[in-house]
């Protein structure tokens, strides 16, 4: 059984794409936003999230500068 804290898969994308149509902002910041708006749940890592900007960016949907 998965902990609460444990992201379904696509829910990180959706959280990463939402808060770069904010604004441009760099991977550590995208943790800062998440963590903000959602009062720490779901808790966003950089094993998972740096591996969610590079899937989006390999698929088109983000590009890194």
């Amino acid at each position: 059984m998965s902990k609460p804290s444990d992201l379904v898969q696509g829910t990180l994308d959706l959280l990463v794409l939402k808060t770069l149509g904010l604004e441009p902002v760099h991977g550590w910041g995208i943790a800062q936003r998440i963590r903000q708006t959602s009062g720490e749940v779901p808790r966003v890592n950089q094993g998972a999230l740096y591996p969610a900007l590079h899937r989006l960016e390999q698929n088109g949907w983000i590009r890194a500068r």
